[in-house]
């Protein structure tokens, strides 16, 4: 079975698990059920919820423990697309070559749904204290989940990231580049990988190295992501490209051009591959799926 069929079953199963967790569209609130279940539903890489399971495992877990915790990161994931997608963000109408969620139900429901997926993702989280009630992981793997997604995480990269959109004048520094990268999007993958490790019994030690692989695969992540914004179509990538120059952003393609970026984009998964090695417990699956990312066109 070559990546791409492993990752496709993947990606099943992991859809499997998300759907369980999802609200039903009743109620007077109906509206925001269906358009929470509609962003979350409209595709993607499930690359987070992959690297949580595939760490949880590759550490020995065996038990549904991880499984609420896949579903919140995916939630959170998704709620921050969502936002990410208004008019007072990127302003965007299609992504993963569908209307984005403001689109299809309105800028007040878009606002609406992604909180909603917020505040659901820590209502799903905590229902692994009732699979495993006296597991003291399930604390620190929730406060870990908690801190990744906010101000000393995603969102604080979101916000150094609008910011700098918002003051064309300001010539953005290498250093904050690197700080927003860092944060808004890798630590979502710091998260997943520490949070399957964390749930599997391993070590703080461990748990902290993890995050420093998955910070390297969540740069060449972004890096790639800047790339495509410079080379990929509409039908391919399935959201606008040239939205970044639309928006007067500067990514990593501005300060270094496209061939620097895709060998740094190599290099940085190169190296996520040679640490995650190192360690005596062996994922293969990990470690095709970090190359696999070199080459992915959307």
């Amino acid at each position: 079975m070559d990546i791409e069929q492993k990752i496709a079953t993947r990606v099943t199963h992991i859809e499997e698990i998300i759907r369980q967790y999802l609200p039903k569209e009743e109620g007077f609130q109906k509206t925001i059920l269906e358009a929470m279940n509609y962003s979350i539903l409209a595709g993607g890489k499930r690359l987070r919820p992959m690297m949580m399971e595939e760490t949880y495992h590759m550490f020995g877990g065996t038990s549904r423990v991880i499984e609420p915790f896949m579903a919140a990161i995916e939630m959170i994931h998704t709620y921050s697309l969502v936002h990410d997608d208004l008019p007072a963000m990127d302003n965007d109408e299609y992504r993963r070559g569908k209307k984005t969620t403001h689109a299809v139900y309105g800028e007040a429901m878009g606002i609406l749904a992604g909180d909603a997926l917020l505040n659901y993702a820590f209502e799903t989280a905590t229902l692994a204290f009732e699979i495993e009630p006296g597991n003291p992981a399930v604390g620190r793997a929730l406060r870990k989940l908690a801190v990744k997604s906010g101000i000393y995480g995603m969102v604080g990269g979101q916000v150094v990231d609008v910011e700098s959109e918002k003051k064309p004048d300001e010539t953005i520094t290498r250093e904050k580049l690197n700080f927003i990268y860092h944060l808004k999007t890798g630590a979502l993958m710091e998260a997943a990988m520490s949070v399957g490790a964390i749930l599997a019994g391993a070590s703080e030690e461990e748990a902290a190295r993890l995050e420093e692989v998955a910070a390297r695969v969540g740069l060449a992540f972004q890096i790639q992501d800047d790339i495509l914004d410079v080379t990929s179509t509409l039908e391919v990538l399935g959201k606008p490209i040239g939205s970044d120059e639309k928006n007067n952003k500067a990514t990593y393609v501005t300060f270094e051009g496209i061939e620097k970026s895709k060998e740094d984009v190599k290099k940085l998964s190169e190296e996520a591959v040679e640490a995650l090695s190192s360690f005596q417990k062996k994922d293969e699956f990990l470690q095709e799926l970090f190359i696999y990312l070199i080459h992915r066109n959307k």
